[in-house]
């Protein structure tokens, strides 16, 4: 079976709109068409895909998740799905967007978490209109970073590093260089923990001071890390279980890779956190993949390691 794909590269995404006669935004309605039977949504049969457009020219994909027996809370939207996997291959900007369904509230909402959200010129696929409007349409008097942080902070898809490191110093101390092998260049408990420390310090937490970040190992020793994602309006936030799920279903398995994949999970999270992950993500593993091994470990800031 051919593996999905959640990345066209720029080149090819400009080679497939020239051979169509068309300009790159015009392909767009044509490759969430084609997305929306990736959404995996076993509740609502409701298939929505999210196309995005990069500052680096290649096209990203995003689709609505749904987890039975799972409260809604831990559904994962397509707009979601799409950031998280711009995020995830280091895009910085997001130049446009089409969707094939107007975003609910909640997508609304998350977007602001992206500078300049309301100026991002936004296609809704399926209506009448083939032209882009502004996000700002959607979002009128929107409430943002722009409320509750400094200018300087980074914003969701800019660059950052959060300081964090294992209070188990002895255990990340024992990784070099030397001993990275194996898919993605982690084969033991110990650089599966080091991934998930990777997708902590690239958390975007700033209202909560409380980052965190997951690693899941398969079966077949491939490594897929997730960030927790905050909103500013708090409820929109994606935890890192979710984040670590959009790294495996865009990039894990033959294309039909299923959660009873993933054989261990690694949490790392801060030991004076305000909002903790470990609850709700083991409900979450515990629920979609019962057999995975899930493990916690604590962090802290440098600063207040080296106080004490």
């Amino acid at each position: 079976m051919e593996k999905p794909r959640f990345i066209i590269e720029a080149s090819e995404a400009k080679s497939l709109a020239q051979s169509k006669g068309l300009t790159l935004t015009q392909l767009l309605p044509n490759i969430v068409k084609s997305a929306q039977p990736l959404a995996r949504v076993p509740i609502s049969k409701f298939h929505v895909a999210a196309v995005g457009v990069g500052i680096s020219g290649r096209i990203f994909i995003g689709v609505n998740v749904e987890f039975p027996n799972l409260p809604f809370h831990h559904t994962i939207h397509a707009e979601q799905f799409l950031l998280t996997n711009l995020s995830q291959n280091k895009e910085t900007q997001l130049q446009y967007l089409a969707v094939s369904a107007a975003p609910c509230g909640h997508c609304r909402q998350f977007l602001q978490e992206i500078r300049g959200a309301s100026d991002i010129p936004l296609l809704i696929t399926n209506s009448d209109s083939s032209d882009f409007t502004s996000l700002s349409q959607f979002l009128s008097h929107p409430f943002g970073p722009h409320d509750l942080l400094p200018k300087h902070v980074p914003l969701f898809l800019e660059p950052r590093h959060n300081d964090l490191s294992l209070l188990d110093l002895e255990a990340e101390a024992s990784i070099d260089d030397d001993s990275i092998a194996g898919s993605n260049g982690y084969n033991n408990n110990n650089q599966l923990k080091i991934a998930a420390l990777e997708a902590a310090n690239e958390s975007h937490a700033p209202y909560s001071e409380s980052p965190s970040g997951v690693a899941l190992l398969d079966s077949s020793g491939n490594v897929y890390k997730g960030s927790y994602m905050e909103s500013a309006a708090y409820n929109p936030s994606l935890g890192p279980v979710q984040a670590a799920i959009v790294g495996f279903i865009a990039g894990g398995g033959d294309g039909a890779a299923e959660y009873g994949d993933l054989v261990e999970a690694v949490l790392v999270e801060k030991e004076d956190a305000v909002v903790k992950q470990e609850s709700t993500a083991r409900l979450f593993l515990s629920s979609i993949s019962p057999n995975c091994r899930f493990n916690v470990f604590l962090c802290a800031s440098n600063n207040n390691i080296n106080k004490n």
